[in-house]
């Protein structure tokens, strides 16, 4: 269950993902967060107040424009808005600030405050790619992937992938691995793959962890090993991936690394469910006939409680600082 997409089926803002541990090039200036976005996106910065982030912003500095700018996509309260969003990255990418350049190229892929419009999207990834920053890679990568304002091209894909996959991004080795395991614009080496999804997952990114279980549960690349298979599902399905979830459903029912457990197996369905995931509802109607209304009820409550506390808020996955 490799989602190509992580690689082309769920939306742009999905993909653009968290790539704090990046710092752009350029003179080193006293910067601190807005609260909420420390919250959400980084924990490490020091924190300042919305007037101090504000009038150091008008200053003209790089790092508050762009922190305004996440906080105002996010319109966490009335004084922040997606056109508010827009002009604040777009101060801080004219100053030459990657994570704004690659923002603001979220924004325009996205038609988020103004006409989806991916040669802009594509101008402002190539000036934050530039400046050697991964997440520029990763989704220039992603538009040659899917066709976005520019021919589709796997082998372009697969350049940009690995370049990211190079400099850690975890979404660009997860998504290189997939590459290889697919052999899309390189030929196919499964035993590659699982290296790239092995790097991925061991940064804990649910995608590459979800891959990694789904190889161990094949035997594609590795020895089939369905105890591997169980703990690395487990770790996708803690860091909110549903393909996950239908999966380790599908081995508690069948007992594949694990005793059978009909209340486990329904309650991780129900919970991909909840998420949004219908895949596996045949599977969830099979699983219901071998439980009582009371043990439904019971592990649906288990489930909504699991749905809420691990899935992940969509600033980790949206905007670089």
């Amino acid at each position: 269950m490799k989602s190509v997409i992580a690689v082309s089926a769920a939306s742009f803002l999905v993909l653009t993902g968290l790539a704090s541990a990046q710092k752009p090039s350029g003179k080193t200036v006293e910067q601190c967060s807005l609260a909420v976005v420390s919250r959400l996106v980084s924990g490490k910065q020091k924190v300042c107040d919305g007037k101090a982030v504000r009038e150091m912003a008008r200053r003209g500095n790089a790092f508050e424009q762009n922190q305004l700018g996440i906080a105002s996509v996010l319109a966490i309260g009335p004084d922040y808005s997606e056109k508010e969003a827009l002009q604040w990255f777009e101060r801080a990418a004219m100053r030459g600030y990657a994570p704004a350049q690659v923002n603001l190229a979220v924004m325009y892929a996205n038609g988020w405050a103004t006409p989806v419009n991916y040669g802009v999207a594509i101008r402002w990834l190539r000036e934050a790619a530039d400046q050697g920053f991964a997440r520029a890679y990763y989704n220039l990568g992603i538009l040659y992937m899917n066709g976005q304002g520019v021919a589709q091209d796997y082998k372009e894909a697969f350049r940009w992938f690995e370049k990211g996959a190079v400099a850690n991004d975890s979404d660009a080795e997860t998504n290189l691995g997939y590459m290889y395991d697919q052999g899309l614009g390189c030929d196919r080496d499964a035993k590659t793959a699982v290296i790239w999804y092995r790097k991925a997952a061991v940064a804990g990114n649910p995608l590459g962890e979800n891959n990694l279980a789904d190889m161990y549960l094949k035997g594609v690349g590795v020895s089939r090993d369905y105890t591997e298979a169980l703990q690395w599902f487990q770790k996708a399905a803690s860091h909110g991936s549903t393909a996950a979830r239908v999966k380790l459903a599908y081995m508690y029912a069948e007992g594949l690394g694990v005793a059978k457990d009909s209340e486990t197996a329904y309650m991780w369905v129900v919970s991909a469910s909840l998420a949004g995931d219908r895949r596996a509802d045949n599977l969830m109607a099979q699983l219901g006939t071998r439980l009582t209304q009371q043990q439904i009820s019971e592990v649906r409550d288990r489930a909504r409680g699991i749905s809420v506390e691990y899935w992940p808020p969509i600033a980790q996955n949206a905007f670089v600082q």
